[in-house]
């Protein structure tokens, strides 16, 4: 591997920088609720995600009356920003702060700028969860490990954002869920699916049921914990097709995970790679596909030539 590829694809061994990413979690999870609550409700909850940028992850302008307003990560100065359509801003460093004073500072800071907002303070989708105003514990903030997870979902994004260039029919943002902390992307089918049985720990099992409302092929990458305490992409099928487990795809290092009940590809295996990129393509492809033939999707309908930029699609 090239030392270009090693500073692209930085290493991030999950166990290196647990108790940071925790903490960074639970930050984003306020930061997300903060969107959810001020933001009308868009189909399979897209409205409360966050989106990759160059320096971070940024909430997008979040309405608030007849002005908006955007709350930004910079994972490179390492500061929280709130800027309003007026030209009002706030900004406080990350580092620090444990979760109870992160929520009170990013509070305040909206106060200043006379936005209120009100959230539910119980984490999602965590076990054993503690109310973020309540929260000393998770205190922990390493620079070079949130450089380097920023630098995985920059790379990540951008692989992501060309793939999805390959599919005509209803398709998700690139965009990062707080409550699972992974960056996803999503293909729809256009058939409905079966009512998901919900179950999501902590997690209202309507919230579940509307965002499997219709069939789905879905990919992203993870920073690991649990079963595969290592970062990872995935893919997973709802509902799963038959033979879709047993399918084989690209590269070699990827597997189902019976555990997880869905695809993944190490992420040790792609910064390895001759062509990092290429080996991601080949895994959100191939897993696609899987997905796509066992549950006889109508591909031809679906599916087009990747874009290319500056050239209109061909038809």
């Amino acid at each position: 591997m090239s030392n270009h590829s090693q500073a692209t694809w930085p290493e991030l061994p999950t166990a290196a920088w647990r108790d940071t990413c925790a903490t960074l979690q639970l930050w984003t999870q306020i930061v997300g609720k903060i969107r959810l609550t001020k933001s009308p409700w868009l189909n399979h909850s897209w409205h409360v995600t966050l989106y990759v940028t160059p320096r971070g992850l940024t909430t997008s302008p979040v309405p608030d009356g007849t002005r908006t307003f955007q709350i930004d990560f910079d994972f490179i100065d390492h500061h929280l920003r709130i800027s309003a359509s007026d030209g009002a801003r706030q900004d406080f460093a990350l580092p620090g702060h444990s979760v109870a004073s992160f929520y009170a500072a990013t509070l305040a800071a909206l106060g200043e700028l006379g936005i209120a907002v009100a959230i539910d303070e119980m984490p999602n989708e965590l076990p054993d969860p503690i109310k973020f105003s309540e929260d000393v514990a998770h205190a922990s903030y390493d620079p070079d490990a949130v450089g380097r997870f920023l630098q995985i979902l920059v790379n990540s994004d951008r692989v992501f954002k060309q793939f999805r260039t390959g599919f005509l029919g209803k398709a998700s943002p690139v965009h990062f869920f707080w409550g699972s902390f992974d960056l996803a992307v999503t293909r729809f089918s256009g058939r409905p699916a079966p009512r998901h049985p919900g179950g999501v720990p902590h997690l209202p099992d309507a919230v579940a049921h509307e965002a499997y409302s219709h069939e789905v092929s879905s990919a992203g990458f993870w920073p690991g914990g649990g079963t595969i305490d290592y970062p990872a992409y995935y893919s997973y099928a709802y509902p799963e097709p038959p033979d879709f487990r047993t399918t084989k795809v690209r590269p070699e290092a990827a597997f189902f995970s019976e555990a997880l009940g869905e695809f993944i590809l190490p992420y040790d295996a792609v910064r390895g790679a001759g062509s990092p990129d290429k080996a991601l393509l080949d895994f959100l492809q191939s897993t696609y596909e899987a997905a796509a033939i066992s549950g006889k999707w109508d591909r031809a309908a679906l599916e087009c030539d990747p874009g290319r930029p500056g050239m209109v699609r061909q038809l």
